[in-house]
């Protein structure tokens, strides 16, 4: 008997559908495959856009830099001027502005500490019942690190007098973690001059998380002492003596170096007048003050260089002198025309030099 020929395809090679229409028809049957791409609907909503680098700012302040180079370059040639005298004259000077730029800055934080109440407490540590000790110690920390000491640029943790506590949480943000990203911005921006370099420390202040209560004052310390960093007599540009249109924070980067530009020229100008007078009283109370026997007249005048105002307990404590000698002397520089008493009292008066 003959074996019948295979109904079943002997090549497997060849596709079980050959005609076009099949297979489109075929393809259709294939519900569960998804269809092109291009033809999903797009109903996600945008993801997260990538954050521009804290860096970024620095081309702003560049550009802001380039626009106003004369003026940036003037204000420059001053603060070196002012650097250069510091530089030959005495350590009083240094201190005396340092005096009244701190208390200058405390009114722009609405701490309004006098001239007067400043003196005492960073002299012998006196405060009033109407003082506020937070105010106070604030104000003496800028006095501190506008007299002297490593920039914030060493440490800016220790600079502050601020650290993170030891029983911090490891999830809660780190003080040096925002000290730190500030730092990087301000050394990635070591092109620009340092004028302008604090200018754009002291507005990214509060953005890099710096800020608290007085967060202006250790703002505007800091970037006083960047300001300066290039000079060896200026520990720091006086940024308040003039006013404080300079500091205040709005506009673009251009607008705020405008301002700030301003401020600082007014100030160094109102620093050098200051310091015009200092020198002239000087020689003339060297000169009223040639007949004085003993050592309290050349101590005494140390002191009133030094110190915006004076108090005979003051200038007890600092001269070394009996309060009888000190009494005596402050009546004579009196008589001379070299002192004005300031507060019109009876007791707790308080003296300065007449300019």
């Amino acid at each position: 008997m003959k074996p019948q020929a295979s109904t079943f395809l002997d090549d497997f090679d060849d596709p079980l559908i050959t005609i076009e229409g099949d297979e489109e028809a075929h393809e259709e049957d294939l519900w569960f495959l998804p269809g092109p791409l291009e033809e999903e609907p797009d109903d996600l909503p945008p993801g997260p856009r990538a954050e521009p680098p804290d860096t970024a700012v620095i081309d702003d302040w560049a550009k802001a830099e380039g626009a106003l180079a004369a003026r940036l370059a003037r204000v420059a040639g001053r603060l070196g001027a002012l650097d250069d005298r510091l530089l030959r004259g005495p350590n009083g000077w240094r201190h005396r502005l340092a005096l009244i730029e701190a208390a200058d800055l405390s009114w722009l934080a609405g701490d309004r500490v006098s001239s007067d109440r400043l003196a005492l407490w960073i002299s012998m540590r006196l405060s009033g019942a109407q003082d506020d000790p937070e105010a106070l110690a604030r104000i003496g920390w800028a006095v501190r690190r506008l007299t002297g000491g490593p920039g914030p640029k060493v440490d800016l943790a220790a600079f502050l007098d601020r650290r993170d506590p030891e029983n911090i949480e490891d999830n809660a943000e780190r003080f040096e973690d925002r000290a730190g990203g500030w730092l990087a911005v301000m050394t990635a921006a070591s092109d620009l001059h340092p004028i302008t370099r604090a200018c754009m420390g002291y507005h990214l202040w509060s953005m890099a998380g710096l800020g608290q209560h007085g967060d202006q004052i250790e703002a505007a310390v800091t970037a006083a002492r960047i300001a300066a960093s290039d000079g060896s007599g200026a520990i720091f540009a006086p940024l308040a003596m003039g006013g404080a249109g300079g500091l205040r924070a709005s506009g673009l980067p251009l607008e705020r170096l405008d301002r700030w530009l301003d401020g600082m020229d007014s100030a160094i100008l109102t620093a050098m007048r200051h310091l015009d007078g200092i020198q002239v009283w000087g020689v003339r109370a060297k000169s009223a003050m040639a007949q004085l026997s003993g050592r309290t007249p050349v101590a005494l005048r140390k002191v009133l260089t030094e110190w915006p105002l004076t108090s005979a307990p003051m200038a007890e404590a600092l001269t070394g002198a009996s309060r009888a000698a000190v009494r005596r002397n402050l009546v004579r520089l009196e008589e001379r025309g070299l002192i004005r008493e300031m507060t019109g009292q009876g007791r707790f008066r308080m003296w300065r030099i007449d300019i």
